[in-house]
């Protein structure tokens, strides 16, 4: 049976609660959810945009779609530079059992001690760090197949160079981010980059992509660039700029090839020079450009420029006969001599023998001023307008300040700097009748107009005075070429050193061109610090002018002008200097 319960009298009911203490209980319950309604308008509309910036910092990632470079082709389309696929090796180091048996084997693929290894993963980022960048696709395999946690591998591109060597001083090469560091691919480095996509996503801790957030923005990839050089004319360039070098113990050497029609550089090489697909230890010495960016006293090879300015302002004719008895001329108390003295030379005379004293005796019968604006015209002390980096200006003083000695030698080639790119550039006006054209290391089939500096006759006038200097009794001889006939002018120059000059260094120049009626191509050679026992331009640098020639002219498909026969060449009659 059921007892009923009175619960009215129970005296815990029945006691007094008093009523501050209901009422800071509900106030608190009230306090509480309108902090927690703050807190949640707060995060949710006045502190959005910091939560989903540090939510996406912590789980959201872009991803960069790398652009595929463009190819670097030569004038007939052969590739000089093109982008492979290449695996990148990297690691997450706190999931890396760092006494894992395999990762010898992984160090040995990767070609680096097991020490180095270990000490990459034991970097401070214990969330990402590179081990190796760019690794051929058949040892990423390999690293694949070890399956080590924590090693992961992300597609790159790597660039590939085929010419090597030969062309190297042109085309350059890129960093292992793909950016241009020499050559043309740091000149055209934004041309040929394209534009890289990219892809938002959503990734775990481990880096493994768990959703994309975004549409994908595709990579554009960069366009091809063609250039004006001819790797068959470039290689065989090269070639026998190296055997020169070797052959003379020379400390370096350089070549460029123009073709006269279009102004496009066929071939541009140097001597020491790099292999762009290896590139450890590389020096100043071997990366330099030398024919843009090493500037010399050019010598004998500027006395053409002083003919055909007497020739212009009507001076003198090509027969006009020149004293330059006894072989030397004093001005200001400075002799200058030549090395093998005449007593009458013509003015075609002066060039074909080099003379020093005739070219002198033209060159005082000028104001500097006139110098100073044909040199200028020629392209001489203005940096050249090609997009390659670090071309040298050379140098020209302004000619109010020449004393007489100063005008004097800077007829022959002292007192005034240039780089052989500027050098066969000014030689241009000889072959093209007086103009000087610009040059290009892009392709193109157009034939240019050029800037006239002299008459089109004393230009060819000059341009017959070349072809003497290169028949028996000139100085340059051994620049005649088998079934071509040719023109041109050799220099020697001694080298500077601090306000002098060094005993025993000297550059071999010779520039000319080719076939002597039409031309079609200017080959310029500079041999630096030739040392056994040869240093004359028309020595050391005339047959490898002869030599590029022949085959630069057979390749462009030119034909002989001459009978093809053996030659016996002459020896060259030395330069004055």
């Amino acid at each position: 049976m059921s007892r009923s319960i009175n619960y009215t009298s129970s005296p815990l009911l029945a006691s007094k609660t008093p009523v501050w203490r209901s009422k800071f209980i509900v106030a608190g319950l009230a306090l509480a959810f309108a902090g927690l309604a703050g807190r949640a308008a707060y995060v949710q509309v006045l502190g959005n945009d910091f939560f989903q910036r540090q939510g996406e910092v912590r789980f959201a990632r872009t991803l960069e779609l790398p652009a595929n470079r463009g190819r670097v082709l030569d004038r007939n389309g052969l590739i000089l530079a093109s982008s492979v696929v290449a695996q990148s090796i990297w690691a997450i180091p706190e999931d890396v059992d760092k006494n894992h048996p395999k990762l010898r084997e992984l160090a040995r693929l990767l070609e680096m001690p097991l020490a180095e290894l270990r000490k990459r993963l034991a970097d401070e980022d214990k969330t990402f760090v590179w081990i190796k960048r760019q690794v051929d696709e058949p040892v990423a395999r390999q690293i694949a197949a070890l399956d080590i946690k924590g090693i992961y591998q992300r597609r790159e591109y790597k660039r590939q160079y085929p010419e090597g060597e030969s062309a190297a001083h042109v085309v350059g090469f890129t960093n292992v981010e793909d950016r241009g560091q020499e050559g043309v691919e740091l000149a055209f480095n934004q041309e040929l980059a394209g534009k890289a996509g990219s892809r938002r996503v959503i990734k775990d801790r481990l880096g493994r992509v768990v959703e994309d957030v975004r549409d994908v923005v595709p990579p554009e990839d960069g366009p091809d660039l063609q250039l004006s050089i001819d790797s068959k004319v470039q290689y065989f360039a090269w070639q026998k700029l190296r055997d020169a070098v070797a052959q003379h113990k020379a400390k370096a050497g350089s070549v460029i090839v123009i073709d006269t029609r279009t102004g496009e550089v066929l071939a541009l090489a140097n001597i020491p020079g790099y292999d762009p697909n290896r590139r450890r230890n590389l020096s100043g010495e071997q990366l330099r450009n030398r024919v843009l960016t090493d500037t010399f006293e050019p010598g004998s090879t500027m006395k053409p420029f002083i003919t055909a300015l007497a020739l212009e302002k009507g001076m003198v004719k090509p027969t006009t006969p020149i004293s330059t008895a006894p072989g030397r001329i004093t001005i200001s108390g400075s002799t200058i001599r030549d090395t093998h003295p005449s007593d009458i030379l013509t003015v075609s005379q002066i060039i074909q023998k080099s003379s020093n004293v005739g070219t002198v005796k033209l060159a005082m019968q000028m104001s500097p001023r006139e110098m100073w604006e044909t040199y200028a015209q020629a392209g001489f002390g203005q940096k050249p307008q090609v997009p390659f980096p670090g071309a040298a200006a050379g140098r020209l003083r302004p000619y109010k300040s020449w004393r007489p000695i100063e005008q004097a030698t800077m007829s022959y080639g002292y007192g005034l700097s240039t780089s052989l790119f500027q050098l066969a550039h000014a030689y241009t006006i000889f072959a093209r009748d007086g103009e000087l054209i610009p040059l290009t290391l892009l392709k193109s089939d157009a034939t240019v107009q050029g800037v006239r500096v002299f008459s089109s006759q004393n230009a060819r006038a000059v341009r017959d005075m070349l072809g003497l200097a290169v028949q028996p009794g000139g100085t340059g001889t051994r620049a005649q070429t088998m079934g071509y006939s040719v023109g041109g002018k050799s220099g020697t120059a001694r080298k500077q050193e601090g306000k002098g000059y060094a005993e025993g260094k000297y550059r071999g120049v010779f520039v000319g061109l080719a076939p002597i009626e039409n031309p079609r191509i200017v080959v310029a050679v500079m041999i630096d610090e030739p040392g056994n026992g040869q240093f004359y331009g028309g020595l050391v640098a005339a047959p490898v002018f002869s030599e590029t020639v022949q085959q630069t002219l057979r390749i462009l498909g030119v034909q002989p002008d001459m009978s093809v026969k053996p030659m016996i060449v002459a020896e060259p009659v030395e330069e004055s200097f």
